[in-house]
């Protein structure tokens, strides 16, 4: 059995999607092969300029102009429900929504204009929100489908609802397991919730290994021994942005199992083809799923109903 490829990626003319953080690594990747398969992408990050440059990479190269670029910051909830009401003013329909932007391992507490911890923030309370408030959208494609982003670093997250916010204790690795044990119980949640309610959307979660991108140099640096060291075992080990991206666009065109979970396939799953990945059991409680739910309802003042 041949490994999968972009090559693979079904043709999505007419289709449209939305990533989030696609100025840069591997949602850039993700951004470019949708686009090359026909689909219209609209890149949703913080960095207009480093927005703008993306989509004007990719339409330098297909022909079509199918990439746009729309300001969202995701440590903002006003920001959040301000890009999902221009899209969705604009946009007949949402066929993939797929929620990569991330921040990794702050090395000091940092809070988002909500006041939440800002990798749960960002990581993980702000994509909750705009799936929310884009679920209206998405329900009106033919056979809409969303991607979580989630990390093998959810293996040794826990959801500590004593301290969601890290604010008795930061711990920057912590903090980030958490928020991508999140996004992978939401996606398995979400899924359920759509069984349950008629909704007609799959939800499924992919992570990219260990991958080379700006996360290591935005989040742990590498100014210190400690993120020099881990910058220097990522590049040894990691595999590429573009190589990373690949379970992100198997999980958002391929034929797929509802609430289903893909990574690389190699050891540990670090790198390698893309295929089904292993969740851990934390990401499976459905206590723990029902109740985050419903706190990060409150948190983000949204609801899915």
């Amino acid at each position: 059995m041949t490994a999968w490829t972009t090559a693979e990626i079904p043709v999505q003319t007419g289709k449209t999607a939305i990533v989030t953080g696609a100025n840069s690594g591997i949602g850039f990747y993700t951004a470019f092969e949708l686009a090359r398969a026909g689909a219209k992408v609209i890149i949703a990050a913080r960095n207009e300029a480093k927005g703008l440059t993306a989509a004007a990479a990719i339409n330098d190269k297909i022909p079509g102009s199918p990439a746009s670029f729309e300001w969202l910051d995701l440590a903002s909830l006003a920001s959040v429900a301000s890009f999902a009401a221009r899209v969705s003013e604009t946009l007949p329909a949402l066929d993939m929504l797929i929620n990569n932007a991330g921040v990794m391992a702050l090395p000091s507490r940092q809070v988002t204009e909500d006041g939440f911890e800002m990798q749960f923030g960002v990581n993980y309370l702000g994509h909750f929100a705009l799936t929310a408030q884009l679920l209206p959208l998405l329900r009106t494609a033919a056979a809409p489908r969303t991607v979580q982003l989630s990390s093998i670093a959810h293996r040794t997250g826990k959801i500590d609802f004593a301290d969601l916010q890290s604010a008795r204790k930061y711990v920057p690795w912590t903090a980030y397991n958490q928020s991508k044990l999140a996004m992978l119980i939401f996606a398995f949640e979400l899924q359920r919730r759509s069984d349950a309610n008629g909704w007609n959307l799959l939800s499924v979660a992919a992570h990219p290994g260990v991958s080379v991108t700006e996360l290591m140099a935005n989040g742990p640096g590498t100014t210190t021994i400690v993120g020099r060291l881990g910058a220097f075992a990522v590049s040894i080990i990691g595999q590429s942005a573009a190589a990373g991206a690949l379970p992100t666009l198997l999980a958002a065109t391929a034929p797929v199992t509802p609430g289903g979970y893909y990574g690389p396939t190699g050891f540990q799953e670090l790198r390698g083809a893309p295929g089904i990945a292993v969740a851990k059991p934390q990401a499976k409680d459905l206590g723990t799923a029902k109740r985050l739910w419903e706190i990060s309802e409150e948190l983000t003042k949204t609801s899915f109903a």
